[in-house]
Parts: C-alpha cells; structure tokens; sequence
C-alpha cells in the first residue's frame, strides 16, 4: 500500500540560492497538523487527519491499515460510516423473497430498534450498545420475550450482513457479555377433548369443519383457509397441504405454506366425514388471487372455506366475530364486556387445535419425526422444544425395560450354577 503523511503547517520551497527549506504554511499551529494518505483497494485515496505531536500514530495508523489490507480485514472508513438505519433499510429490500416477512421485520426494526441504534454509525458499533438494546427491549412493557427475540434476532441478522459486507469487522451481538432477551418459558396446555368439541359446536355451522381440519390435521389457520379441492386424496386417505392465504399490507393473496414446506397428512375418517358433510352443504368456491405478493401473478382454485358473501374468510374479522364468540361460549374465555369486546384469547387461538393435534399423536406413542413431519416444523429439534413435556412418561417403561434384561442376566447365571 502507498501511503504518505503530509505535514499541514509547514511546506518546503526553493530559496534564492537554489537551496530547499522548510517554511511555514498559512495553517500553522491551527487545525489538525497530520494528513496520512493512502490508497485503497478500489483505487481511490482515503485520508485521515492527526494533531500535533501525533506523527507516530499517524504511522502507526498506515501501519495497520497496510497490515489489515494484506490479511482482508480492510474497512473502508467512508463506507462504514454509514448508519445503521440507512444499512438496514437496504437489507431489508433483500434478506427475504417473502414480503410478508420484510413487512414484519421492518416493523421490528422501525419501532423498537431504530430509535435505540438507527443513527449510530456502523463502524462505531460496540458491544455495550447491543447490551443497551436488550435492556430497553427487556424492561419495556410492551414487548413479550419471545417478541424481543425476534427484534434481537433482526438487529443480529444486519449486523452480519454488515460483516459479510465488509462494514465491520466484527459482529457485536457474537460478543460473550452480550446475551440475547430471555424468553418467557410457558408450557403448552393442550385443550381437553370436550373444549374441542365445544368450540366447534359453537361456531356457525359453515365454520365447524375448519376444527376437525385444525385438531384432527394439525393445519394452520392460513392453511385452513386456504384449503381447495386439490388438497384431498379421499382414496388415499392423505391431504396435501400446499398453500395459505396471507394478509399482506390488507390484501389476502396465496402463498406457500411456512417454511415453503408443502407436507402430506393422514386424513383420518372421521376429518373426511366432517369435510364431505361440509362439502355437501357448502360448495367450493373458485377464488382467485394474486401469488405471493399484492402485485402477484394470478392464482385460481375452489376452496373450500369462504364467508356469507362467497369470498376467502377474513382472518382478522373471523377471530373477532366468529372465534372469540365460540371460546366464551365454551367457557375457554370470559363473555363479551360492558364494551363490547372479549378479553385477550392469544393460548385460546385457532393454533391451539394444532397443540391438541399433536398432543394426542404423541400420547398415543407416534414418534417425534412423524409430528414433525405433520405439523410443516422446520426441524424435529422444534416440535421436541416446543411438546417434549406432552410426551408419555417413559420412566416405568425404563425400569421395565432394565428390569427385563437384568433379570434375564440373574437367571441364566443361576442356571449355571
């Protein structure tokens, strides 16, 4: 690397008897004395300024700069000035296909990390300022745990991004004093058969065959929704669940299912009997939709749950009108209140068809991978995070197991004997 340090307050010229000397600039003894010059790997000249007396850290600075060149672990000064916010709303546009997620992201970011780091420069980012977010995000009473993770999470994925891109050298969150938002660790408590039956006997009639889908599939409520003819195998006794219906900035379009994971369930009979009876009394309606995105191409196919005016359920206006009317009526939730509305219902949910789905697959002893596999998890290792503790007791069957063998062993030596 060629680099220099200029001198600002002295300049050298010829005198009359041809002789160099040294004289005074019309700068001296104002303003930073040392300019250290070099230039970069992209061709063009960066700078940085020292005072007086500082010529040796100066050239110290070239120093390193040549030595994190040589190693690539050069970072342009200019570029790594720029802020946080201004970085992440570039990566935004770009670290996912699905808008919906950008959309959820953005509104992380913008409303609780932004006003805490949004005009930091990314170059001055220490772990002490991630410290300060977590503490923010922990004590403010409006974001649950598992909510401050995900903010966490985003900030962690920008500032990676950042290191990819060579704005940092490293990334702050990585630090050992820096530890994530702790999460709250509640258990799932799956609802008793009768509360199941309960709620759907609740429900409009049109309505009720979306719980036999949810506690007897293990389908999400996007997916409920988005459930068409395509979707059965009757003779096969499988339903092939290929797309939800998301809400993206107010507009409903399909889209995959999480994860992008397309997934085969077992339609046990009696889910094919309430989907028949269904059918019968509620033809599937053509639908079309954009895919993925508002601006989307168009998508069309018969589905199989729609409202009283023939168009997809609005799941915003189902929860309220439809859903929360049924918890109270089987006693999951108190009545509507001297307001007019119902109390907060988020463990009373349509997923809590999906705890009960998997709470009896597991009692009944299928194996974790299966459940897994069923319920369109990313990985095993989630579906174990989340149900382990609905998993059947295995302590007898050990002892029974060990008592078995042990026994077996005492025997054969007493024959020997």
């Amino acid at each position: 690397m060629a680099g220099h340090i200029q001198d600002r307050w002295y300049k050298t010229e010829t005198d009359a008897n041809g002789k160099t000397v040294r004289v005074k600039t019309d700068r001296h003894g104002t303003g930073m004395r040392y300019r250290a010059r070099y230039v970069g790997p992209d061709g063009t000249e960066k700078s940085k300024s020292f005072p007086d007396r500082q010529k040796r850290l100066a050239e110290d600075w070239l120093t390193n700069t040549a030595s994190d060149m040589s190693r690539g672990h050069y970072i342009d000064p200019k570029a790594a000035r720029i802020t946080f916010k201004t970085y992440a709303e570039k990566w935004l546009k770009t670290h996912s296909a699905d808008l919906s997620s950008q959309i959820v992201a953005e509104q992380r970011l913008r409303l609780h990390a932004l006003p805490v780091l949004g005009s930091r420069p990314l170059d001055s980012f220490r772990p002490e300022h991630i410290r300060e977010l977590v503490s923010a995000l922990e004590t403010d009473p409006g974001v649950s745990g598992s909510y401050a993770r995900n903010i966490y999470g985003d900030v962690r994925a920008v500032l990676s991004a950042a290191v990819d891109d060579g704005l940092l050298p490293r990334n702050p969150c990585a630090a050992k004093s820096v530890r994530p938002p702790a999460a709250e660790q509640r258990r799932v408590v799956p609802w008793l058969p009768t509360q199941v039956h309960r709620v759907r006997e609740a429900l409009p009639e049109r309505y009720q065959a979306m719980v036999d889908l949810g506690a007897g599939c293990g389908l999400r409520q996007g997916e409920i929704v988005g459930l068409a003819e395509d979707a059965l195998d009757f003779d096969g006794a499988t339903l092939r669940v290929l797309r939800q219906v998301k809400l993206i900035r107010g507009k409903a379009v399909f889209a995959p299912p999480k994860c992008n994971r397309e997934r085969d369930v077992p339609l046990p009979p009696s889910v094919v009997e309430a989907i028949r009876t269904h059918m019968d009394a509620y033809k599937p309606v053509e639908i079309t939709l954009p895919w993925r995105k508002p601006d989307g191409p168009k998508v069309s196919t018969r589905l199989l749950f729609t409202n009283t005016a023939n168009w997809v359920v609005w799941r915003s206006n189902f929860n309220v009108q439809e859903w929360k009317p049924a918890l109270a009526a089987a006693g999951l939730i108190s009545e509507v209140g001297e307001d007019g509305t119902y109390e907060s219902a988020r463990q009373h949910g349509m997923h809590a068809l999906r705890h009960f789905y998997a709470s009896v697959l597991l009692d009944a002893g299928e194996n974790i991978k299966a459940v897994s596999q069923y319920l369109g998890h990313s990985d095993p290792g989630l579906t174990l995070r989340v149900y382990a503790h609905l998993m059947p007791d295995s302590k007898e069957r050990s002892k029974r197991a060990i008592d078995v063998v042990l026994r077996g062993t005492q025997s054969r030596s007493i024959q020997r004997i």
